[in-house]
């Protein structure tokens, strides 16, 4: 969205939810935590997996593909693209691949490897 003057908007937002799960105490069985430790440091319950054959591109375009459908704009009226994450399809990051799977021609963009602040920051 082209607009005057300096600014940012969250108009939309979108998730992606992976159907394969791992709790904290399938993840003891292979090695050696538990779910109290597990939760009393990190909060985590659980964490959704990817197939082998998924990618985060895809998973993210799909969210993006929410967010864009809440905001009711289309992909070719985004002018910037972030991805925040700590474990990108490969040694490039995937915002571009992002970029492409959306159809956002207009749109710079780039990754954001900041790890955990990634969340916080991107």
């Amino acid at each position: 969205m082209n607009q005057v003057g300096a600014g940012i908007a969250i108009t939309g937002s979108g998730s992606a939810n992976l159907e394969t799960t791992l709790d904290n105490h399938q993840l003891s069985q292979m090695v050696e935590t538990s779910d109290q430790w597990i939760r009393s440091r990190t909060g985590i319950c659980e964490r959704h997996l990817a197939n082998p054959q998924g990618s985060l591109s895809a998973i993210a375009a799909t969210a993006a593909q929410q967010a864009l459908a809440m905001a009711d704009i289309r992909a070719s009226d985004l002018d910037l693209i972030v991805l925040a994450t700590s474990t990108p399809d490969d040694l490039f990051g995937c915002a571009s691949q992002v970029q492409a799977l959306l159809g956002a021609s207009n749109a710079v963009a780039f990754d954001l490897t900041a790890a955990c602040s990634g969340f916080v920051f991107g």
